[in-house]
């Protein structure tokens, strides 16, 4: 991947009088890659996001756009950057083709050229049999492929999607997403938010983790993945006297990173049933090493197996590691 920036952020802070929506991040979005910003609600991504599109002036910091200063958004810069918002920015009472011609029209394209790049962006999203029809008659999804190729038309060099596929149909959603991912083959880049962390975790080759307006984590996904140190070994137990002693042995292997156990179901008494197991979480970078032993442990310490389940983490474990909060909080 090339190592150029086509956006950098240093030290940005907004203040919207007592409240402070961004507090001090530093980021950089390379050329050709898909950057996922992640947060709970209220992190601060739409505002940096803002500020990025030259919309929103930051209380102080650097931001930088193509080369171009985002604070003073000039018209070059405006050029460069494609922003699909949360909120639509189309025309309903337009039809389809209509919206495109109109926003195409306002970046200079006329004639022949805005006739095929309207078509081009029509067929990407889907929209080519029902590009006569109002945008108002549209589905909530429709709306949502209109609302990205509108973002697309001038052909940018960066494209800021925030939370595109959010209320959207399966069918829609994979539409939005398969031509986002289209679009980065050709070069595209994109600063991507989402609620969806499949989406992010499949697309994005980098990912920030926003939490009350700081950015407390920056990497690939799969650095990101792996700092949480391995997969994780549910098992189902029944009751054992000797539970706390139990965790304490494990915790003491070498090969194991950390052991909790669920708090005693609440319907079966004070241990754990086959019906209603009482779940013991290991997490292990050598689940076949480790698997052996934990078994020979359990036994030793009267802790029947009633289940066993070996998942692998993925970027929504790391996200609740660092915020403890789901994406909709």
């Amino acid at each position: 991947m090339n190592t150029e920036q086509i956006a950098t952020v240093r030290n940005l802070h907004k203040n919207f009088d007592a409240i402070t929506a961004v507090d001090g991040i530093s980021l950089d979005i390379l050329q050709g890659e898909v950057f996922g910003l992640l947060g709970p609600n209220g992190a601060g991504k739409t505002t940096t996001i803002s500020i990025l599109s030259g919309s929103l002036k930051p209380t102080s910091g650097e931001v930088h756009v193509a080369g171009f200063d985002a604070c003073k958004a000039p018209p070059a810069m405006r050029m460069a950057l494609g922003v699909v918002p949360q909120e639509l920015s189309i025309y309903m009472k337009l039809t389809g083709r209509e919206n495109l011609e109109f926003f195409g029209s306002l970046y200079g394209m006329h004639g022949d050229a805005l006739g095929a790049r309207v078509d081009s962006m029509l067929a990407m999203v889907g929209l080519s049999e029902r590009s006569g029809d109002r945008a108002a008659d549209y589905s909530g999804g429709m709306k949502r492929r209109l609302n990205l190729a509108v973002g697309l038309m001038h052909n940018p060099r960066l494209l800021l999607l925030d939370e595109p596929t959010v209320g959207v149909d399966p069918q829609s959603r994979n539409h939005i997403f398969e031509g986002v991912r289209s679009l980065n083959q050709q070069g595209l880049s994109v600063l991507y938010t989402s609620h969806y962390m499949e989406e992010v975790q499949a697309l994005c080759h980098r990912v920030g983790i926003m939490d009350r307006g700081k950015l407390i984590a920056c990497d690939t996904v799969p650095n990101l993945i792996s700092s949480l140190g391995g997969s994780v070994i549910e098992i189902g137990i029944g009751g054992s006297d000797r539970l706390p002693a139990l965790i304490a042995h494990l915790s003491s292997m070498e090969l194991i990173k950390d052991v909790e156990a669920s708090d005693p179901p609440q319907d079966s008494g004070e241990h754990g049933t086959e019906e209603n197991p009482q779940i013991l979480r290991v997490r292990t970078e050598h689940v076949n090493r480790v698997l052996p032993l934990l078994v020979s442990a359990l036994t030793k310490f009267g802790a029947p197996i009633y289940s066993l389940n070996i998942r692998e983490p993925n970027l929504e474990d790391v996200f609740l590691t660092l915020t403890g909060k789901t994406l909709r909080d």
